[in-house]
């Protein structure tokens, strides 16, 4: 992906994610006051949630400015580096408040609270259709940067569990079971859990320096082998530069040396259709060799 497609794409999501956030902020204000007028676990611990979601939505509004950024001599990459440091902060923040609800609940299950059904239901149903409206917002970038999918992803388990509140706010006002609120409160911290560890996970990887996901280092090694006049190809390294572009390094044997910028021309333009913006290629030949330290020209075949 070259760098003005990228950065097109980042023009495009500011806007929904700037709207995201103003829709949301609007309905945290409103679960909030419920939830301590009526006194709902569920809709605070959501709302908590949901205040999260906008914290990491400006998070990664300023990961993308910042991945616009240019080099200097102090940063030869620019601030790209920053969107998977965001992505990672964001993770850790949610596990955390994930971890501080789920004591609460537990907590709750000695002494329920009554809660009124009937306004736990009614603010859900606000919860899906804004949560619902958020995804949508943010469908199409979440296929290329793990900080909108990340975003994304918990906009969309947030819909699924407002559906669950509203089932639960009909139980509390049909049969008067308030311990209901509790479970949903646990059941809620669960869901977003799972995603959120994986989120986590990911990230991990990404600020170590792994292979990005969706980049299989055989399939990128098949592409340069399949290359015409390539005859070797070996220390690849393949690491994330941010969320969204990858680099490659790696030494590549040819047949012969005069067809090198042909070469290396038809290589970064299969790379980078393979997801990997940056190539940097070490040629040799039979009368260039390199190993793990150094280069030199090999000593005649007697």
């Amino acid at each position: 992906m070259s760098d003005h497609k990228n950065i097109f794409r980042i023009q495009s999501v500011n806007k929904a994610f700037i709207i995201a956030v103003v829709i949301n902020l609007i309905f945290i204000s409103i679960e909030t006051t419920v939830g301590l007028t009526e006194s709902s676990l569920s809709l605070l611990s959501d709302a908590g949630h949901n205040l999260r979601d906008v914290f990491s939505l400006l998070l990664v509004l300023v990961s993308f400015r910042l991945a616009k950024v240019k080099r200097n001599k102090h940063f030869t990459y620019g601030y790209k580096k920053s969107t998977i440091l965001i992505s990672l902060v964001n993770a850790t923040i949610l596990i955390v408040a994930l971890c501080a609800i789920i004591i609460e609940s537990i907590l709750k299950f000695h002494v329920p609270a009554n809660v009124n059904g009937e306004a736990m239901s009614w603010t859900a149903t606000a919860g899906i259709v804004v949560n619902g409206i958020t995804a949508a917002l943010l469908i199409n970038g979440q296929k290329h940067d793990i900080n909108i999918r990340g975003a994304f992803l918990h906009k969309l388990i947030d819909a699924m569990v407002s559906v669950g509140v509203v089932i639960s706010g009909l139980v509390i006002t049909y049969t008067g079971w308030n311990i209901i609120d509790p479970i949903v409160s646990l059941v809620i911290a669960i869901v977003i859990l799972i995603p959120s560890v994986k989120l986590l996970i990911e990230s991990i990887h990404l600020s170590l320096d792994g292979i990005p996901h969706g980049i299989n280092i055989e399939d990128i090694e098949k592409i340069i082998k399949n290359t015409s006049h390539v005859i070797e190809v070996h220390h690849i390294h393949i690491w994330p530069l941010s969320t969204t572009e990858n680099a490659l390094t790696a030494h590549i044997k040819i047949d012969d040396i005069s067809y090198m910028e042909n070469v290396k021309y038809e290589i970064k333009n299969q790379l980078e259709i393979a997801g990997i913006n940056h190539t940097t290629i070490e040629f040799e030949s039979n009368i260039f060799k390199c190993d793990d330290t150094r280069c030199n020209i090999a000593s005649p075949q007697n």
